[in-house]
């Protein structure tokens, strides 16, 4: 990561509920992924490009059950 702190911006699809994932907008080279109700615990980290192919699959319901 950079010397940046992570921005991070909570799902729009997120319910009221707590179960919640938050993405760090504002880093360059990586995208962290964390669970909201888990703020220090463990995080996922992405190459931009594997993030956008998978918000954009998301999109379109190639995984909707």
């Amino acid at each position: 990561m950079t010397t940046d702190s992570p921005r991070w911006v909570k799902s729009s699809y997120s319910n009221n509920g707590g179960d919640c994932v938050e993405v760090a907008a504002n880093l360059p080279d990586i995208v962290p992924v964390r669970d909201s109700k888990d703020p220090y615990g463990p995080q996922l980290a992405f190459e931009p490009s594997a993030w956008s192919s998978f918000v954009s699959a998301a999109k379109a319901g190639e995984f909707d059950a």
